[in-house]
C-alpha cells in the first residue's frame, strides 16, 4: 500500500497579471497534508476538461474547495447572473464532470463552500444566487473589509440532525462556525441528506445516502457551506471532519492495494 493517501484539490483557474493561472488556496493544501496527513495533488481545471478518470484510479480521495468563484447559473437554472459576480468555467466543467465519476469509482469527497455548491448542482440540485435576497433568510455574508481573523471567527451557529455524521464529530446538536456565503442551497440534489442547517433553515451540510451496491456502503461525501480548513489544527470539530474524510480515504487506498 501507498504510504500516504492521495487526495486531489481541483484548482482555480485564476488570471494573475497577463497569465492565467492554476491556483488551490494554501489553507486547503495545508488542511490536507497537517490535518487529514494525506499528500495533496493538484488537478488543473481546464476548458475542455481533462480526461480525469484514469487519475480517479490513483486517488484516494477529494477535496472540492472553496474559491471566490461562484457556479454559473446556467448550470442549475434559466437566471441570468447577476453583475459583478466572478465565474470560472473551467472549474465548472471540471469539478461538475468528476463529481458523479468520483462517486461511481468509490473516491471519498470532501466538499467545501464552493464545492459543496458543486456537489449539490452536479447531482441535479439548484441555488440561490443570493441568500440575503430571499425572504425569511439571513445575510450570510462576511465583512470583506474585516481582517481574516474576523471574517472566519466561529460566529454562526448551525443546528445538527440527530445521528448524522456531523453529530457523531461534534458529539453536540449545535455548534458555531465560520460559515460565509452568498449563495446557498435551493433544491437539494438526489441522493442528498441534510446533516446541519443554519437558524434560518438554510442547508448549511449534507451528505450521500446511496450505496454503489446492494451490500455496499455509501460512498463518503460530505459538503460543508462553512471553512473547516481554516486554523483546523486549532478547532477540535473542524479537526473531525478532515479526520473522519482521512478515514475514508486510508480506506479506499487499503482496499485498492
Amino acid at each position: 500500500m501507498r504510504p500516504i493517501p492521495l487526495v486531489g484539490l481541483p484548482s482555480d483557474c485564476r488570471q494573475i497579471g497577463p497569465h492565467p493561472f492554476q491556483a488551490v488556496g494554501e489553507k486547503y493544501v495545508r488542511a490536507v497534508t497537517d490535518a487529514a496527513q494525506c499528500l495533496p495533488v493538484l488537478l488543473p481545471s481546464l476548458k475542455p476538461a481533462l480526461a480525469l478518470d484514469e487519475l480517479l484510479d490513483e486517488l484516494d480521495g477529494l477535496l472540492l474547495t472553496g474559491s471566490p468563484s461562484n457556479i454559473e447559473p446556467h448550470h442549475y437554472s434559466d437566471e441570468p447572473s447577476f453583475e459583478g459576480n466572478l465565474h470560472d468555467p473551467a472549474r465548472d466543467a471540471t469539478t461538475l464532470q468528476l463529481i458523479p465519476r468520483a462517486l461511481a469509482k468509490g473516491v471519498p469527497i470532501l466538499a467545501v463552500c464552493r464545492g459543496f455548491q458543486e456537489v449539490n448542482v452536479a447531482l441535479g440540485g439548484s441555488l440561490y444566487q443570493k441568500v440575503q435576497d430571499v425572504p425569511g433568510k439571513l445575510d450570510h455574508r462576511e465583512n470583506k473589509e474585516a481582517p481574516l481573523d474576523e471574517q472566519y471567527a466561529a460566529h454562526q451557529t448551525v443546528n445538527l440532525v440527530a445521528g448524522g455524521l456531523l453529530h457523531g464529530i461534534a458529539g453536540t446538536l449545535s455548534v458555531k462556525v465560520n460559515s460565509l456565503h452568498q449563495q446557498g442551497v435551493n433544491q437539494l440534489g438526489r441522493d442528498l441528506v441534510v446533516e446541519a442547517t443554519a437558524e434560518d433553515g438554510l442547508i448549511e451540510a449534507f451528505r450521500l445516502q446511496r450505496a454503489l451496491a446492494d451490500d455496499a456502503p455509501d460512498p463518503f461525501l460530505l459538503a460543508v457551506q462553512w471553512h473547516p480548513e481554516w486554523k483546523v489544527l486549532d478547532n477540535p470539530f473542524y479537526l473531525g471532519i478532515f479526520q473522519a474524510f482521512a478515514a475514508a480515504c486510508r480506506r479506499r487506498a487499503q482496499h485498492r492495494s
